[in-house]
């Protein structure tokens, strides 16, 4: 057969199934022999195409004509969903099973088609999409879950401020100013001019690629869902957990270890004594210190803080069994991060740090790269910044590097 015509009618009876095998047959014989008619199976490929595109046109009509009703002359026919598509039901199943390789429903189908397009007009998505390959933004639910867990795991990242803001826009954020002051009646009253600070995110790749098994595709959908939240959780939101404490800003985001400008006024030496932690508190500017937090790694509370007592032989350190966090210090919140270096701690309230992910999440996949070992590649990408927002809101409290 030398035409597209000749090979369609040839599998035009053939099931979905039967041609999806036949297509890989094809492709494993292009990948494997030398010497294979590449010309000849293309168009054998192009045949197959036709036949599986008239497969579903068939189907689509099918189902067009089961939601009319002929005795009230009305069409049921299910609608795509237009608003918030990324968080809808239909765009969350179609999500998926495409990256499980199963067959989508009409409705499912549609959604994700209008979904695709939606990504290009955002300019969320590349040409990764072929007849092997696709790329999508993960569904809102998914992608509330995967930070959900990351906050529920503990340190700075449950803390922060988070953003869902384009990159390169300058951003107000709100600094702490004067209350409001009592009035004498009839008297002339000044305007407060509200002092504001700017950030402006960019955007950095964080990508993760994990393998799984060709059997994957007879995973359920809650299964593979639940798989995917916990490798985003570990691998992508763990990156951003580190750049908020020790991001260079250098292809990354930018942490308060390195994007604070620290001085004689914003840091002190950790002698591991009580007036350590009195003089922070001191040096912390009006406005901040109602929300302020201790932060250390769990070595440096337990070596260094956990022993300290006050001028009564009274522990600063006051843990809370009946609360979710680990404890007070001269009743400040203390949270542990391991991000942080031992001998290091931070003050300051947290909410003047940012994390900004700019378009959600985009899952890949492709079975292609893994042919020969019988594994499916999933990528896993975001477009993520962090930065502080405005220095004066954090103190550091440092021990001296002991020389050897």
């Amino acid at each position: 057969m030398n035409t597209v015509q000749e090979y369609f009618n040839k599998y035009r009876d053939y099931s979905m199934n039967e041609i999806e095998k036949r297509a890989e047959e094809i492709n494993e014989e292009i990948d494997t022999n030398p010497n294979a008619d590449v010309k000849k199976l293309n168009i054998e490929i192009e045949g197959l195409m036709k036949v599986k595109e008239n497969i579903l046109e068939k189907k689509e009509n099918a189902t067009e004509e089961r939601s009319f009703n002929p005795i009230t002359q009305m069409n049921f026919k299910e609608e795509v969903p237009t608003e918030n598509i990324f968080d809808t039901k239909e765009y969350r199943l179609a999500f998926f099973k495409k990256m499980l390789g199963q067959e989508l429903t009409s409705i499912e189908e549609r959604t994700f088609n209008t979904a695709m397009e939606k990504q290009k007009v955002e300019g969320r998505a590349n040409n990764f999409n072929t007849a092997t390959n696709s790329s999508a933004v993960l569904p809102t639910q998914t992608l509330n879950e995967v930070i959900r867990l990351a906050k529920k795991q503990g340190g700075l990242l449950a803390h922060v401020r988070s953003f869902n803001m384009p990159t390169k826009i300058a951003i107000p954020i709100g600094t702490p100013h004067d209350k409001a002051q009592w009035h004498t009646e009839g008297k002339l009253v000044d305007a407060e001019i509200v002092e504001t600070a700017t950030v402006q995110f960019d955007g950095y790749e964080i990508i993760k690629v994990f393998s799984i098994s060709a059997k994957a595709h007879k995973m359920s959908i809650q299964a593979f869902e639940s798989y995917v939240t916990e490798e985003l959780t570990s691998c992508v939101m763990e990156a951003i957990a580190d750049a908020v404490i020790n991001g260079t800003g250098k292809e990354q985001g930018t942490g308060l270890l390195t994007g604070v400008q620290w001085n004689d006024t914003n840091t002190l030496d950790l002698k591991g004594e009580y007036l350590d932690f009195t003089k922070a508190l001191a040096k912390l500017k009006r406005g901040y210190s109602s929300n302020a937090k201790f932060a250390m790694s769990n070595a440096t509370l337990y070596n260094t803080v956990y022993s300290i007592v006050d001028n009564n032989n009274r522990p600063i350190f006051l843990q809370d069994p009946r609360n979710e966090s680990v404890g007070h210090i001269l009743g400040k919140e203390v949270i542990i991060d391991d991000h942080i270096d031992d001998g290091v701690i931070l003050l300051g309230d947290f909410k003047y740090m940012g994390v900004n992910i700019s378009d959600g999440m985009m899952l890949e996949v492709s079975r292609e790269s893994s042919f020969r070992s019988g594994l499916i590649d999933y990528r896993a990408m975001a477009i993520a910044d962090t930065k502080p927002l405005v220095d004066e809101a954090f103190i550091k409290l440092t021990a001296p590097v002991e020389e050897v």
